[in-house]
């Protein structure tokens, strides 16, 4: 009886989701596919579904994810430049992090996480501050390193998108739970083939 009420509980918030909300998800699978296929129209795919995501986040008290969708707006906008001047040069764009760049990484993970916790905690209504804030900081940072085609953003992208979908059921943004568990397999796929890419070129002890 209580795994009924909660699939009827989830049936109906899947009905009670916003056309926003909608867009938000369908073009967010677009963008995530078509980054993983390496096509530079991801980014125009993704500038439509941070900015529908910026009003639902907003609207639902996750402050954290929604400034994050400005910083995702200026990236996307950023990574569509970079990735089309690296086309023209004809350069191999996939790369990966050194030893200290992991480090540095890792740090900034953190510091951003704790950061943005604090913050969300003082000057926010936000119910989820740390929790928020966290999978925020994950974002931001696996955001830059797709601009810059860095192989391990997608390792990033697979871990935040996990921690992710508990935060959107307990919200009650069943259909973005749901968006995010089609964005984690399309992570995992796309570190997978980008992975491939690089490992074609690069001595194996470089990965």
């Amino acid at each position: 009886m209580h795994l009924l009420s909660i699939s009827q509980q989830i049936l109906q918030g899947i009905k009670q989701t916003s056309y926003l909300e909608w867009i938000g998800a369908i073009t967010g699978i677009a963008c995530v596919y078509l980054a993983a296929r390496q096509n530079i129209w991801n980014w125009l795919t993704g500038i439509i579904s941070v900015t529908a995501y910026l009003i639902v986040f907003f609207e639902n008290g996750l402050f954290g994810d929604a400034y994050l969708q400005i910083y995702f707006l200026g990236t996307g906008i950023y990574g569509w430049y970079f990735w089309l001047r690296k086309k023209e040069r004809h350069e191999k764009p996939v790369s990966t992090l050194s030893p200290k760049e992991y480090g540095l990484v890792i740090l900034a993970t953190l510091s951003l996480s704790l950061l943005l916790g604090l913050y969300l905690q003082k000057f926010t209504s936000s119910t989820v501050p740390y929790i928020d804030g966290f999978c925020t900081a994950i974002s931001f940072v696996a955001q830059l390193l797709m601009t810059r085609k860095i192989l391990q953003n997608w390792a990033l992208w697979v871990f935040v998108d996990i921690c992710y979908v508990p935060l959107y059921i307990y919200k009650s943004l069943y259909v973005t739970a749901i968006l995010y568990i089609v964005l984690l397999i399309l992570a995992t796929i796309g570190y997978i083939d980008w992975y491939k890419e690089y490992k074609a070129i690069k001595p194996a002890e470089e990965v």
